[in-house]
């Protein structure tokens, strides 16, 4: 039974991620988008709220970003970039059980487009600032806020675009931490954290197949849509090669001896499995992806195009890129042409030093006993556009989940929805983190 609960016994970060939800920024790639500028001014009212000084930046028309810098007690200490992104991708109201842009609160969870992906961690940031401000106090070091624009089209109008054209409001800083870490996973009665410390390279690229335009009733040998359809199927179907990196490694290695398993007689990929819903993110790291996204072709049904085109998201480790576009020529063959449209970096970093230690000692102390464990994550976030300035970045929105819930499903997913406790533990582990270090 739906239990729906009143709007005054919301903590604020469920309140702030409602409020987020409803303003419908979905970003459908290419530069079309509904926009962020109403999810970035209420963003921006809230810090100002808080007696700071945000700015508003516009990278093309309604793509905003906000940024802001709070001062810390110890300002010698190189800043800390905490960053989110307003826009989501679109969701089908058809599809879903709930409108994805009301904000739903039943069954002890919010429902909603960006639910984790994420104006969960945006609200997380807003409130866990609002905790240490708003009751006078200071972060222990320079906090740099940042709230990007179009994350979901890798950051063109957004995280990119800032680090280019406004690199001083980064000023000072050397380490970031933002989405898709921090999570919890059980593994087999204990509790472990998953904190990200790499991801994948992205590479998206277009086939192009052509050949002679003609009458549909005629014979076609060199039809380009029978072409690109074989190319497609061949790529979608490559069994790519396992690629452990030194992060999958530790990871996999780690999450071992804690089942009590024997890595090197089962094997990195049932290790994986056994993490449970985390493997669908996992098992995803553990070789490169290509997945065919979208197929364009043809105006009429009697009439051969004389091209064809598919869109194909191509994942790889940090630093395969080149080997990775080259197999792909080789599947593919010499007729298809191969565009690439948009790549961006991998990265990878270990999980230690004096951040790392705070972010496990936060967890531990709203969870004593869980494990903290490293992660590559399979998607890319805009620590992708903060390394290019030399920034570090983690993926750290900490959140305690329920068991038996599907957390990978969620990004992307029909009825996105987060546990409200789960919100109000993150907000506790962000405000500490922030506090402390």
């Amino acid at each position: 039974m739906s239990t729906n609960i009143a709007k005054d016994s919301l903590d604020e970060t469920a309140r702030i991620a409602r409020d987020l939800i409803r303003f419908d920024t979905s970003n459908f790639g290419g530069g079309k988008s509904n926009g962020e500028t109403e999810a970035a001014e209420y963003v921006a009212a809230y810090l100002e709220n808080l007696g700071l000084k945000p700015t508003l930046i516009d990278a093309a028309h309604r793509r905003t970003s906000v940024v802001t810098r709070v001062a810390g007690r110890d300002r010698t200490k190189p800043a800390l970039v905490v960053h989110g992104h307003l826009d989501v991708v679109p969701a089908d109201a058809a599809n879903w059980t709930v409108d994805p842009f009301e904000g739903l609160i039943k069954d002890g969870m919010l429902w909603g487009r960006g639910a984790v992906d994420m104006k969960n961690m945006d609200a997380m940031i807003l409130t866990a600032l609002s905790d240490i401000v708003g009751n006078g106090e200071q972060p222990a070091r320079d906090l740099i806020l940042a709230f990007f624009a179009d994350e979901e089209n890798g950051g063109v109008f957004g995280s990119h675009h800032l680090v280019k054209e406004h690199p001083d409001l980064f000023a000072g800083a050397t380490e970031s931490i933002s989405e898709v870490g921090g999570y919890s996973v059980d593994l087999a009665g204990e509790t472990a954290y998953l904190v990200q410390t790499a991801e994948k390279a992205m590479v998206w690229i277009q086939l192009i197949a052509r050949g002679p335009a003609g009458h549909g009733s005629l014979l076609h040998p060199h039809n380009a849509v029978t072409a690109l359809a074989e190319a497609v199927a061949r790529l979608g179907r490559h069994e790519w090669p396992l690629r452990l990196t030194r992060t999958t490694e530790e990871l996999l290695t780690k999450v071992a001896a804690i089942l009590g398993t024997d890595i090197e007689k089962v094997g990195p990929e049932q290790v994986a499995i056994a993490t449970g819903s985390a493997s669908k993110f996992i098992l995803a790291t553990l070789r490169t992806t290509a997945n065919p996204t979208v197929l364009t072709a043809g105006y009429k049904h009697n009439v051969v195009p004389d091209q064809a085109s598919a869109l194909i998201d191509v994942r790889t480790a940090p630093g395969d890129e080149e080997a990775t576009l080259a197999a792909i020529a080789e599947i593919v063959g010499p007729d298809i042409e191969v565009v690439v449209t948009y790549r961006d970096i991998g990265l990878e970093t270990t999980l230690d030093g004096a951040l790392a230690e705070h972010m496990a000692s936060s967890l531990q102390t709203f969870d004593p006993g869980a494990h903290v464990l490293p992660y590559m994550l399979s998607g890319g976030t805009d620590n992708k556009a903060l390394a290019t300035l030399g920034i570090r970045g983690f993926g750290f929105a900490p959140l305690k989940l329920p068991k038996d819930f599907d957390f990978p499903s969620m990004f992307h997913g029909v009825d996105e929805r987060v546990p409200l406790d789960a919100l109000v533990f993150g907000r506790a582990v962000l405000t500490d983190l922030l506090r402390t270090y």
